[in-house]
């Protein structure tokens, strides 16, 4: 039994399975690292956010780098401009809202709250084509909202002030409609230039607006006082749940395909739950449990999956979206952050 494991592990890393699973905990540890900075000290979200960007930035600098191929166009103008307002959107104020909330409701309901976010795409979709939704994907959406308002009604029994519970499942709902902009914003632009090289981009950018917001408006003067378990956090936000999950994610997309990499994906929310029940002593009922896997199942039932199929020519090509990660234009089913 012992020798097969090196081959079993030497398979999943061949197809991509391993490098799937990697993403979604990577991408799955964020909000348990924001937490667990809060605990360890009371900072400013827009401070614990500056200190990410700031160690990201090299990050998706490397990424722009790794992404470039021989026949790398040079960016338009108006691709420059599009990539500030993807920044703007998905990587700079999604990400604020996100650390606001973040200071008021536990991990595991955030997790299930961003996890909504392709409802929200399906409905700006619509409004946007005028095209009614069909009725699967209303029955899917309310399986969503319904799981959602049962772990909702946990954490409200649970917190010591409702009105904080409301307060931050606003500022995360406000980072998935943030979000959920972002991604219809990416599609022609991801097809162009491919997911990694455009999450560089908009990354470097985004950055640029967290970093000059902070200057403007934070506290610099206070980061010399600030506890080395801070500077932790934020490390490992930038590397385990930012850049390497973007870099495993687009290895298993071209392992496995879009489709297959998106079903690992839907991993994300139960590891949050289970770390956040390890790592943060939250609670973990069956209450929740059954919330979660209703938001789980309806999320999955919003697009049929399709068959697996080969990567993009692009040696970066798209991966499921979750937050401060490149989307998937084809399939917005999976949240793997």
């Amino acid at each position: 039994m012992f020798k097969t494991l090196p081959h079993a592990a030497t398979a999943w890393t061949r197809d991509g399975r391993l490098y799937a699973f990697l993403a979604a905990a990577g991408f799955s540890l964020k909000a348990i690292f924001v937490k667990l900075a809060y605990q360890s000290h009371p900072i400013e979200p827009l401070t614990l956010l500056a200190l990410r960007m700031a160690f990201a930035l090299p990050l998706f600098l490397w990424l722009i780098w790794k992404s470039r191929t021989p026949d790398s166009r040079p960016l338009s103008r108006g691709d420059a401009g599009r990539i500030w307002m993807l920044a703007l959107l998905g990587y700079y104020l999604s990400s604020l809202f996100d650390f606001h909330g973040l200071t008021y409701i536990s991990a595991g309901l955030e997790r299930m709250i961003l996890y909504l976010y392709p409802t929200m795409v399906l409905l700006l979709d619509a409004c946007r084509t005028r095209k009614a939704p069909s009725a699967r994907t209303w029955l899917a959406m309310a399986v969503c909202y319904a799981g959602l308002a049962i772990a909702f009604g946990h954490d409200l029994r649970q917190a010591g002030q409702g009105i904080d519970v409301l307060k931050g499942a606003a500022w995360v709902f406000a980072s998935a409609v943030t979000y959920a902009l972002y991604y219809l914003g990416t599609g022609d632009m991801v097809k162009r230039m491919g997911s990694m090289r455009l999450a560089g981009l908009a990354g470097s950018a985004s950055c640029a607006l967290v970093l000059g917001h902070f200057l403007l408006f934070g506290h610099p003067g206070e980061l010399p006082q600030l506890p080395a378990d801070i500077y932790g956090w934020s490390l490992l936000m930038a590397v385990l749940s930012t850049a390497l999950p973007i870099y495993w994610l687009a290895l298993a997309i071209q392992r496995l395909g879009a489709p297959q990499a998106a079903a690992v994906g839907t991993l994300g929310p139960v590891l949050t739950v289970l770390a956040a029940w390890i790592m943060l002593d939250e609670s973990l009922s069956l209450l929740q449990l059954a919330g979660l896997g209703l938001v789980m199942l309806g999320v999955t039932r919003l697009k049929p999956a399709g068959p697996a199929r080969p990567a993009a020519a692009s040696p970066m090509p798209a991966a499921p979206a979750a937050p401060l990660t490149p989307p998937v234009p084809s399939t917005p089913q999976a949240r793997p952050s």
